[in-house]
């Protein structure tokens, strides 16, 4: 089996090619800005690095958010048009959940990322990225008030927070948990941004007045 794994919800980029469970190209940077221009060369890249083309792909697995709206937006329409032009199956995956692939000592992973005044995306997964705390937005106070020791912190993002760790992204383990999941239709496949967009605030803000 042939997968292509496409993550651009944050400045953290990974796109990679796994095939019989082994990855064969792995890209994994920080894009600080023109994402949309960047990212389908990088895909082009990786695929000139395989003996195999994007028609031989047998699933297209895509970080559906959260993150930043632009970089979720970018993703998804990269991997829904992949998907409906090749006839691919797609699968959606938490970002949250894939940086909580990283190997630790401790019980639970708290993965975060940063959403602004004092607010974080985070989750809670064992090690088996089993969750045990939905994705959502929370403060970080709050989200803190809630973890002792037995909590592996983990961010890319430079948060304000004692014993912070950088993931360190196993993207086996989380095409393993995946790869027997009910696809979508390419159609159906919908960002998950967690939180109301600026727009969306805007109109919300404007009703209750």
């Amino acid at each position: 089996m042939k997968y292509l794994l496409i993550d651009t919800t944050t400045s953290h980029v990974v796109i990679s090619i796994v095939e019989h469970n082994e990855i064969l190209v792995k890209y994994e940077d920080d894009i600080m800005s023109d994402m949309s221009s960047k990212i389908l060369p990088i895909i082009k890249d990786c695929f000139d690095k395989v003996n195999f083309t994007i028609k031989d792909l047998d699933k297209i697995f895509v970080v559906n958010g959260p993150g930043s709206f632009t970089g979720i937006r970018i993703g998804v329409a990269i991997a829904k048009t992949l998907a409906w032009s090749l006839k691919k199956d797609i699968i959606p995956i938490s970002k949250l959940e894939l940086m909580a692939t990283t190997n630790t000592d401790k019980n639970y992973l708290v993965p975060m990322i940063d959403a602004r005044r004092d607010n974080v995306f985070a989750g809670i997964y064992d090690n088996n990225l089993n969750s045990i705390k939905s994705d959502s937005l929370i403060n970080i106070n709050e989200l803190l008030d809630e973890l002792d020791d037995n909590y592996e912190l983990l961010s890319f993002d430079l948060l304000d927070i004692k014993n912070l760790k950088k993931p360190k992204l196993d993207i086996l383990k989380i095409i393993l948990k995946h790869q027997n999941d009910k696809p979508l239709n390419p159609h159906a496949l919908k960002p998950n941004y967690l939180k109301l967009t600026q727009a969306e605030e805007n109109i919300k803000k404007e009703n209750n007045d």
